[in-house]
């Protein structure tokens, strides 16, 4: 029997409890901070030697050049080549579907001219250099190389650099297929903390990219927090999350193997549900104790469960106000007014509504991406998407009326504001005409 925290929101504590729940601390980082300072400068000083001696150490792979840690674009599109039928077909219809969504997603320059004849507007292009980081080793995500490298193709990125480490050169067909499809334009074989510092700082075989993105473990997290501002990246992921709302409509195992498809990840991912009555949260209690003995990440789900997991019981009227609180990363809405009830929650990564939007689906081929904003950042961040890879420059093309007429009001703020250089810059102007 699984030992899943029950939360019942008429509790005087309860609110308390839920924030102590949400406030998950995985570890203390003071020495993983310190380790991957180090490593960074060490990368950014020693350059391609460097590198190489933390692929060998880190990484269990041994090159004596950059070079020879290149996989080519030949060997992916070669993996692409020689993948199952099966594997091909799921691979090319969920690139698919996400090309299309995030095709979508494009946003063109604008601009307007005003009554004085100034014209203003936005000019929108595509980042030139990305770095993308891709978990090697144990964990291989072809889905990653999807959800990432694809918004940036659509984008326009020029260069798509993606780093991976192959612990002893073991390499995941299925990834550098991924490559292939996605548009990437150079595949190195490194991972850890000294690709993300090689990717920001650059090495003397390796030029510095203007933003990383990707997952990655804690040292990965953490380096792309200490390089930020050196270079841009998409967020600090924390560990996987769902929150499932569900009534009397939904069957309690689909709940039970939707909590588990999260809690697999790994014991510090949070699984929660929420419903409107005891009996219906005895009810998924009893399916998570019938359907776990068969997982093959049982221990894995049990402690994750049992660490991070709850059941809520709310009144119905408080579904959507404990949805905004908790801003999941991933929301999943089983109830009978779902569509309703998804227009009133305001803080969410990715809401999937109804029975039948498994949030899996989302994971690998409904089309939105999967990077998602984690612990509560829902409520100001959003999933990755193709503006990540887009940056806008504002446009001030003033006539000379428009400009005398601007620089009557601007003489007036910058004087206001005892700045008297940006007066007599805006009234030459204006004198000038």
């Amino acid at each position: 029997m699984v030992n899943v925290t029950l939360l019942e929101a008429t509790s005087d504590n309860f609110f308390a409890d839920l924030e102590q729940l949400l406030s998950r601390d995985d570890q203390t980082v003071t020495d993983i901070e310190k380790t991957v300072a180090d490593i960074i400068q060490s990368v950014r000083s020693g350059g391609d030697t460097s590198l190489l001696k933390h692929v060998q150490q880190l990484d269990n792979y041994s090159a004596s050049t950059v070079d020879q840690l290149e996989i080519s674009l030949d060997d992916c599109e070669q993996a692409w080549n020689t993948l199952p039928g099966e594997q091909k077909s799921a691979l090319q219809t969920a690139a698919d579907r996400i090309r299309i969504f995030h095709e979508k997603q494009l946003a063109p320059s604008w601009d307007y001219t005003d009554a004085d004849g100034n014209r203003l507007g936005q000019k929108v292009t595509p980042i030139k250099r990305v770095g993308l980081y891709v978990p090697g080793g144990k964990a291989s995500y072809p889905s990653s190389v999807l959800m990432n490298a694809i918004p940036a193709s659509v984008a326009g990125v020029e260069k798509l650099i993606m780093v991976s480490p192959t612990p002893n050169g073991e390499t995941n067909p299925m990834v550098l297929a991924a490559a292939y499809l996605s548009g990437v334009t150079r595949v190195i074989r490194i991972g850890g903390a000294h690709a993300i510092a090689a990717l920001a700082w650059g090495t003397e075989s390796i030029s510095a990219v203007d933003k990383i993105v990707g997952p990655g473990n804690i040292y990965v997290a953490t380096a792309k927090r200490q390089v930020f501002g050196k270079v841009g990246i998409d967020m600090i992921a924390g560990p996987s999350e769902v929150l499932i709302v569900f009534d009397q409509s939904a069957n309690t195992d689909w709940v039970a193997l939707d909590l588990f498809a999260q809690a697999e990840h790994d014991e510090l991912a949070q699984s929660i549900a929420i419903t409107d009555t005891f009996e219906r949260a005895e009810e998924l209690k009893a399916s998570i104790d019938r359907l776990l003995p068969d997982m093959p990440r049982s221990d894995i789900i049990e402690k994750s469960l049992h660490k991070n997991g709850a059941i809520i019981i709310a009144k119905k009227e408080q579904f959507a106000s404990l949805c905004d609180q908790i801003a999941a990363e991933h929301l999943e809405l089983m109830t009978e007014n779902a569509v309703e009830l998804s227009e009133q929650v305001h803080n969410a990564g990715a809401i999937f509504i109804g029975q039948y939007s498994a949030e899996s689906l989302g994971d690998y081929c409904a089309g939105p991406n999967h990077v998602l904003p984690t612990s509560g950042t829902a409520r100001f961040s959003s999933p990755l998407g193709v503006y990540d890879f887009q940056k806008r420059s504002s446009i001030i093309d003033c006539s000379a009326k428009g400009s005398a007429q601007l620089a009557l009001i601007a003489e007036t703020l910058a004087r206001s504001e005892n700045l008297e250089a940006h007066a007599q810059s805006a009234g030459l102007r204006k004198a000038s005409k």
